[in-house]
């Protein structure tokens, strides 16, 4: 009953994490494209009003004029809103998540003792380490090298090397499903840290002041404004690391750190394009697609470097040869009953019968032989030829004997 509450768990926090985050994301998006496309007002009553710039769009049948103020309009409006609760929930429910699915079991999901042999709770400490290292280290960065002479080009080389490092040293301790995850929490848990810690507190002392009828300090909206491109850039690198610890064809390999670290480049090469793009159509320049190429040919080649190797004249014989019911059912007695049989039955499926592996077969494949994902952190070494001789059985009908 207990997996069972923390399956329903997992489900309804993964439900609301997806749908808060695409909520986040998608009001990131559309304001870094609106910086990025209004031009300069010629209407003289927007002039006068102290309007920087504007745009004029049409969606769902009507014409929308949003308007952009530099610093801010001469009197404040009487109703403001705050684009907070996005940020803060998507955060919340991906950390509750995180507890549901990786602290709670820590001992299979987090350590892999192949790996790295230690304690759960010592992993939890760690990963619970990373979240708030990653934040600080940035955070310094930020305010040490922000300011300064080409301060944007400081800031992004230190936090990619920092990236890089801390992804080597996630896939050094934890297993490789959960190392990529927790690349990927520590710079959700940066960006979300972003909005919480400067953004949304800037954006609160400059109301304050122009509503006392103080000057301006512009440190707030500078520092804001650097913090909000910084999470553009983030969003794609953190979508591919959550998503792809699902696949355990990129995450079980020796060099598993190289690959987060290219799939997360090639994601912020994209970003970067769209964000240029941006830019060029409103300057009447030609658009720089070329860092998107460079984030898709990365794709392309780790796709090339990952792929299977051909199989050996001995592996295609036994391919051509019809895979019997015994072979399939030993292979699944000795790498996949230990956590599905009548006493445990991890994600509510047994595998220790003939009819339980036929009910199953779908799954089995599946996880087995196609994403690779079990058994976890191959901890029965199952081996390739394994893994083919189930795809095998199943692709030519699943045979019952």
């Amino acid at each position: 009953m207990d997996a069972y509450l923390l399956d329903w768990a997992n489900l309804l926090l993964r439900w609301a994490h997806v749908i808060t985050a695409i909520a986040w994301i998608g009001s990131s998006f559309y304001f870094v494209f609106l910086d990025n496309s209004l031009t300069p007002p010629t209407a003289p009553d927007l002039v006068g009003k102290g309007v920087d710039g504007e745009l004029w769009a049409v969606h769902g049948g009507g014409f929308y004029h949003p308007q952009k103020y530099l610093v801010a309009p001469r009197q404040m409006p009487e109703h403001l809103h705050w684009f907070y609760w996005e940020s803060y929930s998507t955060w919340l429910t991906g950390f509750g998540l995180f507890t549901v699915l990786y602290l709670f079991n820590a001992g299979t999901f987090l350590v892999d003792k192949s790996v790295h042999d230690w304690s759960a709770g010592a992993a939890i400490a760690a990963s619970l380490g990373f979240l708030v290292a990653c934040w600080f280290v940035y955070d310094v960065i930020c305010r040490a090298f922000g300011r300064k002479k080409h301060g944007d080009l400081i800031v992004g080389v230190l936090l990619f090397s920092f990236v890089v490092f801390a992804a080597w040293l996630a896939c050094q301790l934890f297993a490789g499903r959960a190392a990529f995850l927790l690349v990927g929490a520590m710079l959700a848990t940066t960006m979300s840290a972003n909005v919480f810690v400067w953004i949304i507190p800037g954006q609160r002392k400059v109301v304050a002041q122009l509503q006392a009828g103080e000057d301006v300090d512009p440190i707030y909206g500078w520092r804001a404004k650097q913090r909000s491109v910084h999470n553009t850039y983030f969003t794609l690198p953190v979508l591919i690391a959550m998503l792809s610890n699902h696949y355990g064809w990129l995450y079980q390999g020796p060099h598993n750190w190289l690959v987060l670290v290219l799939l997360m480049l090639a994601g912020a090469l994209i970003r970067h394009s769209f964000v240029a793009r941006h830019k060029a159509l409103v300057q009447g320049r030609r658009v720089p697609w070329e860092h998107a190429a460079v984030g898709t040919a990365t794709v392309l080649a780790l796709a090339f470097w990952l792929a299977p190797p051909p199989m050996s004249a001995a592996d295609r014989l036994a391919a051509s040869q019809p895979a019997t019911f015994a072979e399939v059912q030993a292979v699944i007695q000795q790498r996949c009953v230990l956590c599905h049989n009548a006493q445990l039955q991890q994600k509510n499926v047994a595998l220790h019968t003939p009819e339980l592996i036929h009910e199953h077969a779908q799954q089995i494949y599946q996880q087995a032989a196609v994403l690779k994902n079990m058994p976890l952190n191959n901890a029965t070494q199952i081996t390739d030829r394994e893994r083919a001789l189930i795809k095998h059985w199943f692709e030519t009908g699943a045979a019952p004997n």
